[in-house]
């Protein structure tokens, strides 16, 4: 059994997967970040690869990928920070990033790669559902690693249960057609997220872009598994000095935890 669906088989509570962007805000701080991440009682991490166009991401993540690229971050520099990574996190881990570095790195030796030094899945936005199921769906199954697709509010319905049968792991289901950052708007989340639960999905659903702090990690955990944080966790991070505790006091807040 995966990470991913042992976690969603067992949590009874939400589930919180944590967004960063790898090499930010320094480049030797990604695993220290992780290691903080599970500490303070995150579930899943999803781990950002930077990206000089990153169409999905709004400013705040631009930004740390535009940093993390300055620090020297690459593929082939985060598969070295990762090598001996589950000697130390037992949590769910997983990839995002664009489809272009990882077709010059080489699909099939990049799912290798991130496969033997233990990530569990993959969120590649620009991926096309065709090419996933004509050419690179099986590679992906070879190795091992779910996918996560991506699902919107006008997303069709035909098209929204394609999406979540190709998917494995979770679907992700992006609050509003905007970038990450925006906020999200309640009564229009809910709509949307009753749709989805009306809806006979195979994957558990996890809902991201615009989950800021508890309210609105609540509000989505009640309509869903649970929520992603991206923009909001990356601004607490550029913030504070020292990393170990800007992780702990935001995770705290999120989860309404008494730590501080």
């Amino acid at each position: 059994m995966s990470r991913l669906q042992s976690l969603f088989d067992n949590k009874q509570t939400p589930v919180l997967n944590i967004y960063i962007t790898a090499g930010y805000p320094n480049l030797t701080d990604t695993v220290p970040i992780m290691e903080s991440l599970q500490e303070s009682g995150a579930d899943i991490i999803e781990v950002g690869i930077p990206y000089s166009d990153p169409l999905a991401d709004g400013e705040t993540i631009q930004q740390s990928s535009m940093v993390s690229l300055a620090n020297g971050m690459s593929i082939a520099v985060l598969l070295g920070q990762l090598k001996t990574f589950r000697t130390s996190i037992h949590l769910p881990v997983v990839l995002m990033g664009y489809w272009n570095p990882i077709v010059q790195f080489g699909v099939e030796q990049f799912c290798e790669k991130v496969a033997s030094v233990g990530i569990d899945g993959l969120i590649i936005p620009d991926l096309p559902l065709i090419e996933f199921e004509k050419e690179y769906g099986s590679i992906f199954k070879k190795y091992g690693l779910d996918f996560i697709f991506l699902v919107t509010p006008s997303t069709p319905e035909t098209r929204l249960l394609q999406l979540d049968a190709a998917s494995s792991g979770f679907l992700y289901a992006v609050s509003s057609s905007a970038t990450t950052g925006t906020a999200i708007q309640e009564q229009s989340i809910k709509n949307y997220l009753q749709k989805l639960q009306s809806l006979p999905l195979k994957n558990p659903v996890l809902v991201g872009f615009g989950i800021h702090d508890k309210a609105s990690f609540d509000l989505v955990a009640s309509y869903s598994r649970g929520g992603i944080i991206g923009s909001a966790f990356i601004k607490a991070l550029g913030k504070g000095n020292n990393v170990k505790e800007s992780v702990t006091r935001f995770i705290s807040r999120i989860l309404g935890s008494k730590q501080h």
